[in-house]
């Protein structure tokens, strides 16, 4: 499933929003300028869960890179591809919840969602030596939010049908509802099968930031829901 758009008018310009895609994809100019030296970069300053078991258990380990590491993990991505899903979902659902929470507790929120996604992955996979990359663990808790604060929104949906495409305006509870439903049964499943050494998608980051997003909202949001935003909602067509 593929989210086209929401029928929510944003009240005010996501500033935040715009300034943290716009940093993900400096950032990701800079990893391409790496060339052969991406690698060794990543591991450096990316979170590596073995990193954290070790320091736990009494290891000697840099703590500067183990406290800056979980932000700086956030806007480090691997591949275009990877770049473009993440930012895409956060260009459809964050202006609505940076509008609900304003600028300065929105960019709060995204950080503390992509501090818990992170801990929820190295608290899975504790032995991992796979760095951890990626927006989607802050994404998520921006989609968790939206899950609560937009109950009655919808989403404009490309779905591929077998040889073609196919355009659905699906409630955003129900599309978030089988997202979240997605990356539980990945997680589970790769738990399962690799619960040492967890690498491709980061399932339970995920999970995890969907959960503090449903969580955490509520600390965030500036007023509680009430019935202005059905106001907003505007046709598809």
């Amino acid at each position: 499933m593929i989210p086209l758009k929401d029928n929510i008018r944003a009240r005010r310009l996501p500033l935040v929003t715009y300034c943290i895609i716009a940093a993900n994809v400096v950032v990701y100019f800079y990893e391409v300028s790496l060339g052969a030296h991406l690698e060794q970069f990543v591991r450096e300053v990316a979170v590596v869960p073995s990193e954290y078991m070790a320091f736990v258990s009494g290891y000697r380990v840099a703590v500067q890179k183990l406290l800056i590491a979980p932000f700086a993990s956030m806007f480090l991505h691997a591949g275009f591809p990877h770049l473009l899903g993440n930012m895409w979902f956060l260009y459809i659902f964050g202006d609505n919840v940076e509008d609900r929470m304003g600028h300065i507790r929105y960019l709060l929120f995204y950080l503390l969602c992509g501090l818990v996604a992170t801990f929820t992955h190295i608290l899975v996979s504790p032995t991992s030596s796979i760095p951890i990359i990626g927006a989607s663990g802050a994404i998520s808790g921006v989609l968790g939010a939206y899950f609560v604060l937009f109950p009655r929104a919808s989403v404009l949906t490309l779905i591929p049908l077998f040889y073609f495409l196919q355009l659905i305006e699906i409630p955003a509870v129900v599309f978030l509802g089988i997202w979240f439903i997605m990356q539980l049964n990945s997680g589970i499943l790769q738990t399962l099968l690799a619960p040492s050494e967890a690498g491709g998608v980061a399932w339970w980051a995920h999970i995890g930031g969907f959960v503090a997003g449903l969580v955490l909202q509520r600390f965030f949001r500036e007023e509680p829901r009430a019935p202005f935003y059905k106001e907003l909602f505007y046709p598809f067509w």
